[in-house]
């Protein structure tokens, strides 16, 4: 079986100035396909620079980076974009819903990219929507919305083009401790129910 992640003595570093930053070094890391994995530790540790690696945003300075098989170390920006829209999903701490799109529209966004037909798109966003418990919130828009719904709606939208990897930066940054708790436990719900590899980045442990 193709491992999900297999990082190889990754590195990353940065040039501030006449200072280069470490932010990554000597990172060596196999993740199995359906695995759940929390990177944990205070800010500046380098988890989102790692997250941005995984998701193909960013490249690293050295090393190997392996995600279902693609080089992402070594592949060209096209392949990497077309990594994004098919096998990644991202969770953001700030939701990064769009104010004028319902929160069915929202989740449909992906499928739209995709090409999609509406009613398609709109059928399984609700279909998702109804399963993160937001079924009665289809057509309010994020403003009208709690935390909790937002980030709820943002994880659906995550999961809704069925990727192979969730990345999950901050999730419950922006959320009080019992919302918070309850989008923890709606990712490792999905994470078993869909088999979906999750990545999530933390201050807590």
């Amino acid at each position: 079986m193709t491992d999900a992640i297999r990082l190889t003595n990754l590195r990353r570093a940065f040039q501030r100035g006449d200072m280069a930053v470490q932010a990554l070094r000597g990172i060596d890391l196999t993740i199995a396909p359906g695995e759940f994995v929390a990177l944990v530790g205070p800010s500046g540790s380098g988890k989102s620079t790692l997250l941005n690696l995984l998701g193909g945003l960013d490249r690293p300075s050295e090393g190997e980076l392996w995600l279902a098989g693609l080089p992402l170390h070594t592949a060209p920006e096209k392949e990497r974009t077309r990594h994004r829209r098919q096998r990644v999903g991202f969770v953001f701490q700030s939701f990064n819903l769009l104010p004028r799109f319902t929160a069915l529209e929202n989740v449909a966004v992906p499928l739209m990219l995709a090409g999609v037909s509406r009613p398609e798109r709109e059928a399984r966003a609700e279909k998702l929507l109804q399963r993160v418990g937001l079924g009665h919130r289809l057509h309010h828009f994020p403003a009208e919305l709690s935390g909790g719904e937002q980030q709820r709606t943002a994880i659906a939208r995550a999961l809704i083009h069925q990727p192979a990897l969730v990345l999950a930066d901050e999730p419950t940054g922006n959320l009080d401790s019992a919302t918070g708790q309850e989008v923890m436990a709606l990712l490792q719900e999905m994470n078993r129910e869909q088999g979906v590899t999750l990545v999530v980045v933390t201050h807590d442990p």
